[in-house]
């Protein structure tokens, strides 16, 4: 740039007044939009930015902003010349406005190190259970089939005798520069992935990974009132870790058949128990499964179709608590589809003693 620059405050169009979270808001938003690596084909979007850039590495140093607010012949100099930014890189200020390009764009200030530790993956194996199992719990044997440290070399990656090195290309700093005018961007080393190290002998047993696949076999203990679909944690049993990160956890989610007889309600358990006509309107005493064995239920005399009777404590154990839910009842009423001649007429007779009509005074009747 040469002449008299622009007023470095309407550059990044802010009032003098503005204060530095204000000042560092409009340059973030302002770099992105002129940003080269956003604009390839637009060579006045790099001059922009590089103005935009002069601009913010002044007004982010107090120092500098003082000095620029008494004027261009204190701050440029005689005449005016012209501002050469290259002179303010190796000033204070010049950490925080790379951090930020760094922040935006991958990279910029020489600071970023190598690749961090990473959790290894987790892993979820599904686990066949009957719905009387699932009720009862039950202890499991799972095989998994995962990645695992080399033990050959402890996770290296290196042969015996031999250990990673120093990467070549970025002096163990994990990423590379790359010059865009200006400024060099930061961008992770596609010789070390990031890692800062390269292995030169790799073991023969990983290749050079430093994990191998392996078939591990564990004893999962299943608590009573697992349902379709829980999810047993087994921390640290997942795959192994990147860079010396921690492993990942496995999962051992249920997979309960259905029931013949019961429907899961939560903690309760629901049946269907089939009643004649004369046990609904009598009443009567029937003997019902339960998961823990046959027990008597009270059927009131005049039970309606659908009605559901309560048999506290016969359900499902309450996963994760004491206790367990109840049993209903559903009552249905079973109507007669064939009669001998002698239930016919004794039928008859009843509705004849009866002379009711169930549809009387009902709207719309």
């Amino acid at each position: 740039m040469t002449g008299t620059p622009r007023d470095y405050y309407e550059t990044l169009g802010v009032n003098k007044t503005a204060t530095p979270d204000e000042m560092r808001k409009a340059y973030r938003k302002l770099a992105r939009k002129y940003h080269p690596d956003a604009n390839p084909n637009d060579p006045a979007a790099e001059e922009r930015f590089k103005e935009i850039s002069t601009a913010y590495e002044v007004l982010s140093d107090p120092e500098k902003r003082a000095q620029y607010d008494q004027g261009p012949s204190a701050f440029f100099g005689q005449g005016g010349r012209g501002f050469d930014p290259r002179g303010f890189q190796g000033s204070q200020g010049f950490g925080d406005f790379a951090d930020i390009f760094g922040n935006l764009f991958g990279g910029g200030s020489g600071r970023q190190r190598q690749a961090q530790p990473q959790r290894g993956r987790d892993i979820s194996v599904a686990v066949n259970l009957s719905f009387e199992a699932a009720l009862k719990g039950v202890t499991t044997k799972i095989s998994v089939p995962k990645s695992v440290r080399c033990e050959s070399c402890g996770g290296s990656g290196a042969a015996a005798g031999t250990k990673p090195v120093q990467c070549p290309e970025c002096q163990g700093r994990g990423v590379t520069s790359q010059n865009q005018g200006f400024f060099a961007l930061s961008q992770p080393c596609a010789r070390c992935g990031g890692d800062g190290k390269v292995v030169e002998t790799p073991c023969p047993t990983c290749t050079g990974r430093g994990v191998t696949e392996a078939l591990k076999k564990y004893t999962v203990p299943l608590p009573p009132g697992v349902k379709d679909g829980t999810k047993i944690r087994l921390k640290g049993k997942g795959e192994v870790g990147v860079r010396g990160g921690p492993p990942g956890d496995l999962y051992v989610v249920t997979r309960v058949a259905e029931s013949v007889l019961f429907q899961r309600r939560g903690a309760d358990l629901v049946m269907d128990v089939p009643i004649t006509i004369a046990e609904a309107a009598l009443g009567a005493t029937v003997r019902v499964p339960t998961p823990d064995g046959r027990v008597a239920l009270k059927v009131p005399a005049g039970v309606r179709d659908g009605t559901l009777l309560r048999i506290t404590g016969k359900g499902s154990p309450r996963l994760g608590r004491e206790g367990s839910g109840d049993l209903l009842a559903r009552v249905s009423v079973l109507t007669p589809t064939e009669l001998t001649d002698e239930e016919r007429v004794l039928l008859e007779e009843y509705a004849a003693l009866r002379d009711e009509d169930p549809r009387a005074g009902l709207p719309g009747w």
